[in-house]
């Protein structure tokens, strides 16, 4: 079992569920069981998924819930580029968003690369 406050990945994630919190917090009323709600879910998910894999017991559980959390990233990364041509953000803070999403991206995808060489005969 790991501390998922001390991942790198993690707090970059959290960060990143906080950003997504406060956008959506001025967008339309009207969204607010729309993309507002998607967007929240899909961004905690990511946090979500590494604390949930890191309190299972395998490390092969935990590549799952990377990946779970890597699909929620790819979600996110959709509706970001919906509300930019919304319009209900800008092009700088899209691409602001965008830039910190891919980084997360690659930070999770070696993460989970390094999990599966630190697992005999990993199978996924």
């Amino acid at each position: 079992m790991r501390d998922f406050k001390q991942l790198e990945v993690w707090k970059r994630g959290h960060n990143m569920a906080l950003s997504v919190f406060k956008m959506t917090s001025v967008f339309p009323s009207n969204e607010k069981f729309g993309l507002v709600s998607q967007m929240r879910r899909s961004s905690q998910s990511i946090p979500t998924n590494l604390a949930e894999g890191c309190g299972r017991e395998s490390q092969k559980e935990l590549v799952r819930f990377c990946n779970i959390g890597m699909g929620s990233a790819s979600e996110l990364e959709y509706q970001l580029l919906l509300i930019k041509d919304l319009e209900f953000i800008t092009t700088d803070e899209y691409e602001q968003s965008i830039d910190e999403l891919v980084i997360l991206k690659k930070q999770l995808n070696a993460f989970i690369q390094y999990l599966k060489t630190q697992t005999p005969n990993f199978q996924s």
